[in-house]
């Protein structure tokens, strides 16, 4: 798959993004200058299919409070979740999942997804009366049940598009 450059990345902080060593990133992009990329430029990251060649997306509403799931441009469910609070906000953009992890319960609840934004995810709760509101560090944040539903479903590389 391939990453176009934003005003203010490094190729260090892309690397982290997508938690992939930054020597991969480096190999994939044969004469490519760490030190001088520039807005507009598509890097390649080994390791991910393509996001437009999955039949999956994911679409989140932050005001609307809403995680779609779409199937082949299908919407198949839809999802309530919580978002970051005013000073911690949810980042819009597009971006994929980069790893599912299950996790043992607490503030992340029973599963986790990375987004790839260094320290973003899709995670459940251990406070379901949190969804539906803005109150996370910046995550999407699910009924525990929701999460493992959607983690069963979408592949590694699926695309997440995060909008006001």
């Amino acid at each position: 798959m391939f990453h176009t450059v934003k005003p203010g990345e490094t190729l260090f902080q892309i690397s982290l993004d997508y938690r992939t060593s930054l020597a991969r990133i480096i190999r994939a992009n044969p004469g490519i200058n760490p030190n001088a990329i520039h807005v507009g430029q598509l890097i390649e990251i080994p390791g991910f299919p393509d996001p437009n060649t999955l039949p999956y997306r994911i679409e989140v509403s932050i005001n609307g409070r809403w995680l779609k799931l779409f199937h082949n441009d299908t919407l198949e469910k839809q999802y309530p979740i919580a978002v970051g609070k005013m000073l911690t906000n949810t980042p819009t953009g597009n971006y994929i999942i980069v790893n599912k992890a299950p996790n043992p319960g607490g503030p992340f609840g029973t599963m986790w997804m990375s987004l790839s934004k260094q320290s973003y995810g899709i995670h459940g709760t251990n406070d379901p009366s949190s969804i539906g509101k803005a109150v996370s560090h910046g995550c999407i944040r699910m009924y525990n049940q929701d999460v493992e539903e959607l983690a069963g479903t979408i592949p590694i590389g699926t695309g997440v598009n995060i909008h006001h």
